[in-house]
């Protein structure tokens, strides 16, 4: 069957056309995409501001318009932290019902963890043994861990990169300033961090995310260019001799990075510390690149469902 997954991110309105069939890896038929910066578009009181709300109702039209001439026989419609923290969310999602017919899920934060766990543990497979995932958002970061398809701990912080590109570097943080933010990052991903760690050194350890995937650019990996099946690694020394080349850079320097959008370029030093701090608190000399993510496992979970359907009397 032909689906339609539109992820609703703190970043991007992403509609992604796929064709899912059980017992085959989702094959990407199309895609269209628009950035929405949600995260940015909180007021002072957390509420999606007028602006960032029509912006979603309009991309959710065009994705509906682009989805049927696509072909699409279902749309599976979720948001995730912008959304799901925001003071204003079922008013935003109605708005958006209203004028679109297009129901909207909003993931709780364990549910995209597992969810983009279930994701990477089908692309890398069984012999990866106990994994590690990590998802530097817009709005949030997941973490979890486990040997199954389900993972044994799953948790969110709002440690995203929008967000903390918003709330501590819309100005240049001086020496003291970058002090207090990298020790706000490594206290909330160390209050939890037993969960995982209880375990013992994860097997495999891998990361995704429009963030993760940049910084390994950044730092050598291949480009988008060569494929998803080229292995992609980002190492924690090489991230270390790059964040202090970040902070110097200009915003226009930050935009000619390789694998750097210009939309994005503000976020990748918050999104630097927060990658930086998970690998030295977990003990992870490198992350590997897995480019399934949440609206893989969206899918995944979806045909699984289907199969499990097909298969009662």
């Amino acid at each position: 069957m032909r689906l339609g997954v539109l992820d609703i991110g703190s970043n991007t309105g992403h509609l992604l056309v796929v064709d899912a069939h059980d017992g085959a890896a989702p094959l990407p038929a199309y895609s269209y995409k628009q950035p929405l910066r949600l995260a940015e578009h909180l007021d002072d009181d957390g509420a999606v501001s007028r602006a960032g709300a029509d912006a979603l109702v309009e991309f959710v039209a065009e994705a509906m318009v682009v989805a049927e001439d696509k072909g699409c026989e279902d749309i599976l419609g979720f948001a995730t932290s912008a959304v799901r923290d925001s003071t204003n969310a079922d008013d935003v999602l109605g708005r958006v019902r209203k004028h679109t017919g297009v129901e909207i899920g909003v993931l709780s934060g364990a549910d995209e963890a597992r969810l983009t766990f279930l994701a990477v543990r089908r692309w890398f497979g069984w012999s990866a043994g106990r994994l590690a995932v990590f998802d530097i958002g817009g709005g949030s970061l997941e973490i979890a861990g486990g040997a199954d398809e389900r993972p044994d701990t799953a948790w969110s912080l709002p440690l995203g990169a929008a967000r903390l590109a918003r709330n501590h570097f819309s100005t240049p943080p001086d020496d003291d300033g970058l002090k207090k933010i990298r020790k706000t990052i490594r206290t909330e991903i160390a209050r939890d961090a037993g969960n995982l760690l209880r375990a013992g050194t994860p097997h495999r350890a891998a990361a995704t995310s429009k963030t993760f995937r940049s910084l390994a650019r950044i730092c050598g990996a291949a480009p988008s260019a060569e494929g998803p099946l080229v292995p992609r690694v980002l190492p924690l020394d090489d991230l270390r001799r790059w964040i202090p080349k970040l902070l110097e850079m200009s915003p226009s320097d930050l935009k000619d990075l390789p694998g750097v959008s210009a939309s994005r370029s503000h976020q990748i030093v918050p999104g630097a510390l927060v990658a930086e701090a998970c690998m030295d608190i977990f003990d992870l000399e490198a992350l590997e690149i897995c480019p399934w993510a949440l609206r893989e496992g969206i899918i995944l979970e979806r045909i699984d469902r289907l199969g499990v359907l097909a298969d009662q009397p």
